[in-house]
């Protein structure tokens, strides 16, 4: 499912951590919100709770998405249920923050979602890694992933290791960075540019070398506009309203040719 990018001509749309602008990130219901606003694809960022069990979150911490405070690694997956994962919104409700099961669950209703899997740095990246791919191949989802890490081993080892799509970065941002011909570039399906980041050079160097053009994070007209004329076609939006705006009046307008 997942090579489909590669040939397709349309904006794909993912949304970052869900919904992320309307509502709490990394959240099953921010990914539901997501989903019903008509994302392609969603983004998610994994990390291991203190004992061990695949968790949904970006940060190291807790202290930035939850009401709590520390570090991920130092709670249980019992323990970090009690936090409420919605503490900087209103009107939500307690939100959990959800297992890589729990997401697989509400997963399972849709089939044709892509996922980009983000494997954060960190010292057990590599063991994040593995067990994810392991629980995401017994959920059947593997064909419709790819997987990325600003760490450039994380991204070697899942090409290396599984023969897997992966994402990384430009060199520059990237941790480990290996750079020549069999280097990093090397493993890398696509990449994914900031819009910082972001101009028809940086697009073509990269197709030069075969690697899909990807940016972050679009998250209005002007800059779903600048990005199109880049050259990058798949977007992770915060904010995917205004590219699937975009998308829709496109596809009206070859409806009409």
């Amino acid at each position: 499912m997942i090579e489909r990018l590669q040939n397709d001509p349309a904006i794909i749309v993912a949304g970052h951590r869900g919904y992320k602008s309307m509502y709490p990130e990394n959240t099953l219901l921010g990914f539901q919100k997501a989903i019903e606003a008509g994302v392609d694809m969603l983004e998610f960022d994994l990390r291991f709770s203190k004992d061990k069990v695949l968790m949904v979150i970006h940060d190291a911490t807790i202290d930035r998405t939850t009401n709590g405070s520390g570090k991920i690694s130092d709670y249980t997956v019992k323990e970090l249920k009690e936090f409420d994962a919605s503490d900087v919104f209103t009107g939500f409700g307690h939100q959990e923050i959800p297992t890589l099961a729990e997401f697989c669950e509400l997963l399972e209703a849709y089939p044709d979602l892509l996922l980009n899997v983000e494997v954060k740095p960190s010292e057990d990246a590599i063991e994040v890694a593995d067990q994810a791919i392991s629980m995401l191949k017994d959920y059947g989802f593997l064909p419709r992933c790819v997987f990325t890490s600003f760490d450039a081993n994380v991204v070697a080892h899942i090409h290396d290791t599984y023969g897997l799509k992966t994402q990384g970065f430009p060199g520059e941002v990237m941790f480990h960075f290996v750079p020549g011909e069999n280097g990093t570039y090397s493993k890398m399906w696509a990449v994914g540019i900031s819009m910082k980041l972001l101009t028809p050079e940086r697009v073509k160097e990269f197709r030069d070398l075969g690697i899909l053009v990807w940016c972050y994070c679009p998250d209005d007209e002007h800059q779903v506009q600048y990005g199109l004329e880049c050259g990058a076609k798949l977007m992770t939006c915060n904010n995917p309203v205004p590219a699937l705006s975009i998308l829709k009046k496109q596809a009206e307008g070859q409806r009409t040719e």
